[in-house]
């Protein structure tokens, strides 16, 4: 029987073996890139990447997205209203803008007040970003109010930069994990402040709430002002900016049913330096306000009238994009306002 032998294989004599030294630093740096990677993706996930939890189909959105004055105009005129750069009115609303400045130098404040008055509370809404609820999405504060054929708006809450909080919105409530103190809006015109521990949302919803927003601190409550801004903690996300200090800001406040008041400060820029909370609650206490609430400020504080943008948005008339808006709008059929998708 012929047998068959195989050519022994030829080691490389300059290819050395890799050392239990090596291999244990490889496995290392290995084990190090899969956790950073892990912890990057574990950030961008939170606060990043589109989460869509409900879609919102509301007819109040003006159909094609239409980013422009025209369908607010168009509403306007079916209403027999008129308006000016800082003013309008109607039979439903009267809304009038201010523009304050006060100080100089390094010390100038630049703000905008608006004074508004209803006859029916169905005329102030919220609006979501995309018409979707869930975090991370976001759209200018312009481009959800020219959406939904909005007169005036602000930005709200940037609910959807956490989540905890009772959300509410035009009387569906999307979220309901009680963290901190909020704000609620009911049918009857009013608003109060209160802590979302102690107050349930079905309790909320029985009164008449219409929506609520989470963010805070309350500025003013019963018409006193809550006197201790120095221990405020909204959230521990990643990120965050300490809100004691001078800041941009928006708020919203009430001075008696259906007649309310909206601050926007300008803040980081040359001409005004922000507010701190506690010289917010004096203007809104100066405003008459009996109650008054702070909502998202920074980069996010924008008020909106008629088409344009009314403040200076992070000093270079660039809005930073929002998960929610407060808003005035016209004749709008309040009964059935939204349906889930």
């Amino acid at each position: 029987m012929m047998k068959i032998y195989e050519k022994p294989t030829r080691k490389d004599p300059h290819k050395r073996p890799i050392s239990p030294r090596k291999r244990r630093w490889l496995i290392i740096t290995l084990v190090i890139v899969l956790a950073v990677g892990g912890i990057l993706y574990s950030l961008a996930d939170r606060y990043l990447i589109r989460h869509v939890q409900v879609v919102v189909a509301d007819g109040n959105t003006a159909t094609g997205n239409s980013h422009d004055s025209t369908s607010t105009s168009t509403t306007a005129t079916e209403v027999n209203a008129t308006s000016d750069d800082w003013n309008y009115s109607s039979d439903d609303m009267k809304v009038s803008i201010e523009k304050v400045q006060t100080g100089s130098g390094s010390d100038q404040i630049t703000y905008y007040v608006a004074d508004v008055q209803l006859t029916d509370a169905s005329s102030l809404r919220t609006a979501l970003a995309d018409n979707s609820f869930g975090t991370n999405i976001t759209e200018n504060t312009s481009e959800i109010a020219a959406a939904n054929n909005a007169i005036f708006a602000i930005n709200g809450d940037y609910y959807g930069f956490r989540d905890d909080g009772v959300i509410i919105r035009n009387g569906t409530l999307y979220r309901d994990s009680p963290t901190r103190d909020a704000l609620a809006l009911f049918n009857d015109g009013t608003m109060k402040t209160y802590n979302e521990n102690e107050i349930s949302s079905s309790e909320l919803l029985a009164e008449g709430a219409t929506n609520t927003l989470s963010f805070g601190p309350i500025l003013i409550q019963d018409g006193e002002i809550v006197s201790d801004f120095s221990s405020v903690k909204i959230d521990n996300n990643f990120g965050n900016r300490s809100i004691q200090d001078a800041n941009p800001r928006t708020a919203i406040g009430m001075i008696a049913p259906n007649h309310y008041v909206f601050v926007v400060v300008d803040g980081r820029q040359d001409d005004s330096r922000g507010m701190t909370l506690a010289e917010l609650a004096d203007v809104m206490k100066g405003l008459g306000a009996t109650e008054a609430y702070n909502l998202d400020g920074g980069g996010s504080s924008t008020m909106y009238f008629m088409g344009r943008v009314v403040n200076n948005p992070l000093g270079r008339n660039q809005e930073r994009g929002v998960s929610d808006i407060l808003y005035l709008t016209e004749g709008q059929d309040h009964d059935d306002t939204n349906s889930i998708i």
